[in-house]
């Protein structure tokens, strides 16, 4: 997978429908230990809610995974809508759950599916959506005196210094989609900018504005 959206921060929100309580807590995950580890923690905190409804979806080995939960409510009315939701959001690496507090009125299944669709909505607008790229993580090192001109060069390239050591010379850690990292490289062998070696680190998704 070349990119995808996801949050940049967890959110939590409530909306009340019919006395009935729901309460939206969307987070940010990367594996199913973590979405694991959400739900127990939201559980937990919510302990006695009846219903913790949730959907999630995330990239594993470059492939998603999808998994929605009624946890008891009548079936399709909670985590089918919004996974449905997370889909055409094209949201991935989250998990909603949605925790409901019974106002004694019963609301129908037309009722429930509006109610969790809403509350993940909310949470959604409540939080900031991000586009994660695949690039490169590489090491670079220079001479103090390049310093300033690499990064005015990183500005204009939109490469991002993560990290810089300051030793005998600097050593940047810096994040770059796949062509910028090409033209990285072509500027380094014809000498347009100067660097004193590069050095590949890894391969990751890196994090872009929408």
């Amino acid at each position: 997978m070349k990119e995808y959206i996801t949050i940049k921060e967890n959110a939590e929100t409530k909306i009340i429908e019919k006395k009935s309580k729901f309460i939206a807590s969307l987070f940010y995950v990367e594996n199913i230990s973590q979405v694991e580890s959400k739900i127990k923690e939201i559980r937990k905190k919510y302990f006695d809610a009846k219903h913790h409804c949730f959907a999630y979806r995330i990239l594993e080995n470059e492939m998603i995974i999808e998994k929605s939960s009624d946890d008891g409510e009548p079936s399709g009315t909670a985590g089918q809508p919004m996974l449905s939701i997370l889909k055409n959001n094209n949201l991935v690496n989250v998990i909603i759950i949605v925790t409901r507090y019974f106002g004694g009125i019963l609301l129908g299944t037309g009722g429930l599916v509006k109610a969790y669709s809403e509350s993940l909505l909310e949470a959604i607008k409540e939080t900031t959506k991000i586009k994660k790229v695949k690039g490169y993580e590489l090491e670079v090192s220079l001479e103090y005196a390049d310093f300033e001109n690499f990064k005015y060069y990183c500005k204009n390239k939109d490469i991002n210094i993560k990290d810089v050591k300051y030793i005998e010379y600097i050593v940047c850690k810096i994040e770059l989609e796949a062509d910028v990292k090409s033209i990285l490289i072509e500027d380094f062998e014809s000498k347009k900018i100067k660097l004193k070696d590069i050095k590949d680190l890894s391969i990751k998704y890196i994090s872009k504005s929408i």
